[in-house]
């Protein structure tokens, strides 16, 4: 059985566009650094929504960039002048970039070397526990496909060697793990299927799915019939509390197709009636979740 989410040193989110992905990444963090492990979210999204928790304790944020990310790579690997040579051409750095997969590669060569517990970047201090926020589902499972297919590809040499070395650390379920994050909807649910299915393709799994924004069942049955039998009348207050439980119920629907397919690997988290999550509310939804 797969160890705890907490106890794993990598951990990739995921999700369908506006679903909550980059809030749940931050939660996650959040939760990990309360609890006392020095731990860094790894930002793939330049544009991507960003809460300010820098003040936490244990808690750092580090956006990848793949020419930075090659650079560094160069400056390790080749060294001295010629490393620095390389890293800053404009013509081999359009060249790296230009080939298919390498902007990938080269980003999660850097997450690989910040889950280590031995970096190679010098005087960097180790971290307990890396979060990535990924990017959208179908490039999020691309990206984790992309180390195994350049291993295969080179075969030889040294990107083959690294590919392989993080293709190797994305299967050890117990050291990475892949977090998937929906809303109780219908496009959101299937595309966190499909995820599901590519990951799998890949020898990859989902070892958790965070259900995000579930509004509260709020009536009971009887209530319910009681609602209905004084629709129609002048009572906007029904009105809304009857599309209320439609939502409801559409929701439970929608959360079961995935607990069908994921069990206990199914997280809820609670809709936060608020006009914008501040530090308090995102505690509260990592405080929710069960890690």
């Amino acid at each position: 059985m797969p160890v705890p989410l907490l106890q794993r040193r990598l951990i990739f989110v995921t999700g369908k566009g506006g679903v909550g992905k980059s809030t749940v990444a931050e939660a996650l963090a959040l939760r990990a650094a309360r609890s006392g492990l020095r731990t860094v979210i790894a930002d793939l999204n330049a544009d991507g929504h960003a809460h300010e928790l820098e003040h936490e304790a244990n808690l750092f944020r580090i956006s990848v960039d793949p020419q930075h990310a090659m650079e560094e790579y160069l400056s390790l690997k080749v060294g001295g002048a010629a490393g620095q040579l390389l890293g800053h051409s404009r013509l081999f750095s359009a060249f790296a970039m230009a080939t298919p997969g390498m902007r990938e590669l080269l980003s999660l060569g850097k997450i690989w070397e910040l889950a280590q517990t031995d970096r190679r970047t010098p005087q960097a201090s180790p971290y307990d526990l890396t979060i990535v926020d990924a990017p959208a589902s179908g490039h999020g499972a691309a990206l984790l496909r992309t180390p195994r297919t350049f291993a295969e590809i080179a075969r030889v040499g040294p990107i083959a060697r690294q590919a392989a070395a993080i293709a190797q650390t994305l299967s050890d379920r117990d050291f990475t793990a892949i977090v998937g994050v929906a809303i109780p909807e219908e496009l959101a649910v299937g595309e966190t299927l499909e995820l599901h299915e590519a990951l799998q393709r890949e020898r990859l799994e989902l070892d958790a799915v965070i259900l995000n924004c579930c509004h509260p069942d709020r009536f009971e049955p009887p209530e319910v019939e009681t609602l209905t039998a004084l629709d129609g009348g002048p009572y906007t207050s029904v009105r809304l509390a009857l599309g209320a439980d439609q939502r409801a119920r559409m929701e439970r629907e929608q959360a079961a197709r995935l607990e069908r397919r994921f069990g206990e690997r199914l997280q809820r988290l609670p809709y936060l009636f608020e006009p914008e999550l501040d530090d308090a509310a995102l505690g509260r939804l990592a405080a929710e979740l069960r890690l």
